[in-house]
C-alpha cells in the first residue's frame, strides 16, 4: 500500500455516495488538485505507527478528505482556485461535502479512533483555522505575526491530522509535538521557496528570525528519530540555510 493507495480509496468512498453527476465531478476536481500533497506522509506515518491496513487506509482516506477541504478553502480566499469555472459558486459546496465526508469516514467502525482523539483532533483544525482571518487582514508582516498565523494555520493542522492518525499507537503521545514543527518547518520552507510575501515582505531581521524558528522546529522533528519523517525533512531542510540578513 501507498500514497496512491489511499488516493484511490479516497475515490472509491466518494462514488459510494452516489452523488449526482455534476457534484461527483466537482469534488473529483477538488481531490485531483489536492494530490499527492500529505497521502505519502500520511501512509508513511501510519504505517511506522503500527496501524493495520484496514485503519490506516480509513484514518488515511479520512484525512486527505479534510487536507483537501483546507485546501479548497485556501484557494478560494487567496483566489487560486483553478478547478472550477466559478469558483464562488461551485466551490463552497464542495469544501461542505468533504469535510462532512472526511469525519464521516474517520467516525466509521474501521478507522477505530477513540471519540477523545476525534474530539481533540477536530478542535486542533478549528483552532488552525483562527488565524487565517489575521491572515486576510495583514498588510506589513513582521516575525511575531508570521509565527502566529504559521503556528495556527499549519502547525495546528498538522497537529490536528497526527492526533487522529496517531491515536492508540507508540506515537500518540508525540502527535502534538510533532505536528506542529513539521507544520512550522513545512510553513516555512514553502514560503521561501515560492517567494511568498508574508516571508519576503519581513525586514531581513525578522526573516532571519523566522529562518532560525525553523531551523530549530526542524532540528527537533530529527531528534524524534523517525524514518516517516525523512522524505519532508530532505525538502524542508535545504531551503533554511540559504536566508541570509
Amino acid at each position: 500500500m501507498s500514497g496512491g493507495a489511499l488516493y484511490q480509496e479516497s475515490l472509491r468512498v466518494l462514488r459510494r455516495l452516489e452523488l449526482p453527476e455534476e457534484s461527483e465531478r466537482d469534488v473529483l476536481a477538488a481531490l485531483e488538485a489536492a494530490q499527492p500533497g500529505p497521502l505519502s506522509l500520511f501512509y508513511e506515518s501510519g504505517a511506522e505507527a503500527g496501524l493495520d491496513r484496514a485503519v490506516l487506509t480509513a484514518r488515511g482516506v479520512g484525512l486527505f478528505l479534510s487536507f483537501c477541504a483546507g485546501n479548497l478553502a485556501d484557494d478560494l480566499i487567496d483566489g487560486d482556485c483553478a478547478c472550477y469555472d466559478e469558483p464562488v459558486r461551485v466551490g463552497p459546496s464542495v469544501q461542505f461535502l468533504l469535510q462532512n465526508l472526511a469525519w464521516s469516514t474517520l467516525a466509521e467502525p474501521r478507522a477505530k479512533v477513540p471519540p477523545l482523539a476525534l474530539e481533540e483532533g477536530a478542535r486542533l483544525l478549528a483552532q488552525a483555522a483562527g488565524p487565517q482571518a489575521l491572515e486576510v487582514r495583514t498588510r506589513e508582516w513582521t516575525s511575531p505575526m508570521f509565527r502566529r498565523v504559521a503556528e495556527g494555520i499549519a502547525g495546528k493542522q498538522w497537529a490536528g491530522y497526527l492526533r487522529v492518525l496517531w491515536a492508540g499507537t507508540w506515537l500518540e503521545e508525540r502527535a502534538v509535538p510533532v505536528g506542529l514543527a513539521l507544520g512550522i518547518a513545512a510553513h516555512i520552507s514553502e514560503d521561501i521557496r515560492s517567494k511568498d510575501a508574508r516571508f519576503t515582505s519581513m525586514s531581513p531581521e525578522d526573516r532571519v528570525a523566522v529562518v532560525a524558528w525553523g531551523r530549530r522546529a526542524t532540528e527537533s522533528l530529527r531528534g524524534q528519530d523517525l524514518r516517516c519523517l525523512d522524505a519532508a525533512l530532505r525538502r524542508i531542510e535545504p531551503l533554511l540555510p540559504e536566508v541570509e540578513p
